[in-house]
């Protein structure tokens, strides 16, 4: 089967080969035979029900950034020309980015497009993890400081953190007493126009914050992300350091309540984090991950998710 694949994405000479997810899923479709573009969301362009792109052909390389990918000038395509899109593009999950979906919604399932541009659009990752509370930890979503204040009160030790961030940026922890919270709500207040998500601090943490892949529902492979010494946020960019981790009971347990919405709403490829047994993300935006879990050992989810995309074709 050779399939006409585009990935939508963010500019392929920025990002890092080595340890780029959507880079890993490339390079399984190009070794499968499949035939492979790449666009930027900027070069969408909607006329009626059309959605076009200015697209390149693209050959990647598993090489140093800068000597990864090969463009060919590019085309003004119909993207239902495609067998296959890959909505890749990271967040923030705004509404440019929201925007995309409703045009990619356009050609799917026409031309099937990886995640659900429609239940991307439904179950942003702080959104979508507030339907299985009884896996979260103590949340709450506002920009009311008034609830804010109380919640820390309850709590003593929380966290704050915008509502559709991503990557670790402007994740706050607040202890009981801090006197920078009202300032920091007031930063808040100025840089974001949705509500916050504040969350009870968990002291696990501190043995790291599980990132677990999900491929059509079904759980793949841990990676234990440790953060580091001063640091209460764990993503590998900002330090954290990366092992391959089995998953416990509980992760399972909490894969296995959540696997079948995931399901049901056509989310091939989803990442989600654990931290001490609590549920507090689940991202479908643009999952990363597959590249370090194979390094440490793993499975290779790229080929995963292929296999899964090819059974719908």
């Amino acid at each position: 089967m050779s399939l006409s694949v585009a990935v939508q994405m963010d500019p392929i000479d920025a990002i890092n080969p080595l340890g780029d997810s959507s880079f890993a899923l490339m390079l399984e479709a190009q070794a499968r035979g499949h035939t492979l573009s790449y666009y930027t969301p900027s070069t969408l362009a909607q006329r009626g029900n059309t959605v076009t792109a200015r697209v390149h052909r693209v050959k990647v390389d598993d090489k140093e950034k800068g000597l990864h990918f090969t463009l060919e000038d590019w085309q003004k395509t119909d993207l239902t020309a495609f067998d296959v899109i890959l909505l890749r593009q990271d967040p923030p999950f705004d509404m440019n980015y929201i925007t995309t979906t409703h045009m990619l919604e356009l050609v799917h399932p026409r031309t099937l497009v990886v995640n659900h541009p429609k239940e991307v659009r439904n179950a942003p990752e702080k959104i979508l993890v507030t339907s299985f509370p009884q896996l979260m930890p103590d949340t709450l979503i506002t920009r009311d400081e008034t609830e804010i204040r109380d919640f820390r009160k309850e709590f003593g030790d929380i966290i704050l953190k915008p509502l559709f961030g991503n990557g670790g940026a402007g994740v706050f922890r607040i202890r009981e007493g801090d006197e920078n919270l009202g300032s920091l709500l007031e930063m808040f207040n100025a840089s974001f126009r949705e509500p916050f998500m504040v969350q009870r601090y968990l002291p696990d943490v501190r043995k790291g914050d599980k990132r677990i892949i999900l491929v059509d529902g079904k759980p793949v492979a841990g990676l234990n992300r440790i953060p580091a010494e001063g640091e209460s946020r764990s993503n590998m960019h900002v330090g954290g350091r990366p092992e391959l981790s089995e998953l416990t009971a509980r992760e399972h347990e909490i894969c296995e309540i959540i696997g079948p919405e995931l399901k049901k709403r056509d989310l091939i490829f989803v990442g989600i984090d654990v931290i001490g047994g609590y549920l507090t993300e689940i991202n479908v935006t643009s999952p990363t991950g597959i590249r370090e879990v194979k390094r440490f050992g793993g499975p290779d989810i790229a080929v995963m998710v292929w296999d899964a995309i090819e059974s719908r074709r």
